[in-house]
């Protein structure tokens, strides 16, 4: 079948070294190990915008922020169980990154979807941060085998326990995609591109749409890809 170009695996710590931030690759299959921690909207208003003190000394004790919701519980007895950690999206988050990014020093940033390179370029880049995409509910169940513990929960009964604060230890936790590079490149879009330049080939014979519904389309201007 020839030769097929695999996607390069690579293990890091949650508190990677520059070098080997440097060293990834847009496409490169990330698994961590360490401490990493979730933090979405409730955490960035609870800690950019009411000025709450961080919980945890970051980033020395982890510089991984994952944008998710843990199925996770408390029990009565203050034990923590957590199965599937699902990613969620990180556009939504975007307009806090850059103050994040400074305060919290975090150099990993985990979720699905991705964002724009103009993002990248302007708070990744200057921060030295790198964003990781997984997909959302499909891999949930998978990246939670990488869960070796829970370490502590923060602000769940402020924020609730889908928006609070958890630290979680890894071990090979992933598979995650780098998304972005050092540069600021953006894997999403560089596919994307890739994607469009052969559209022509996809729609070429068609016959055009008799019922046009939303997205159906036999010209390829009228993509929603891109």
């Amino acid at each position: 079948m020839g030769n097929i170009n695999r996607p390069r695996e690579v293990r890091l710590s949650t508190t990677p070294s520059k070098d080997e931030l440097s060293d990834l690759k847009l496409g490169d299959i990330v698994y961590l190990d360490g401490l990493m921690y979730t933090a979405r909207e409730g955490v960035y208003i609870r800690a950019l915008e009411e000025k709450a003190n961080i919980p945890m000394d970051l980033p020395s004790q982890s510089a991984t922020n994952f944008h998710c919701s843990p199925a996770a519980r408390i029990n009565p007895d203050g034990t923590f169980e957590m199965g599937a950690v699902t990613a969620t999206a990180s556009f939504r988050f975007a307009k806090w990154l850059p103050e994040w990014l400074e305060k919290s020093g975090a150099k990993l940033v985990i979720g699905k979807g991705g964002m724009r390179s103009k993002d990248y370029k302007e708070y990744f880049v200057p921060n030295g941060a790198i964003y990781l995409s997984t997909v959302g509910y499909g891999t949930g169940a998978l990246l939670g085998r990488g869960i070796e513990s829970v370490e502590s929960v923060h602000w769940n009964e402020e924020l609730g326990l889908a928006q609070a604060m958890w630290v979680i230890k890894c071990n090979k936790m992933g598979p995650f995609i780098v998304a972005s590079d050092s540069e600021g490149n953006c894997l999403f879009e560089r596919e994307n591109k890739r994607i469009s330049a052969n559209l022509d080939k996809v729609y070429e014979g068609t016959v055009p749409a008799t019922l046009k519904r939303f997205g159906e389309t036999d010209d390829k201007s009228d993509e929603l890809i891109g």
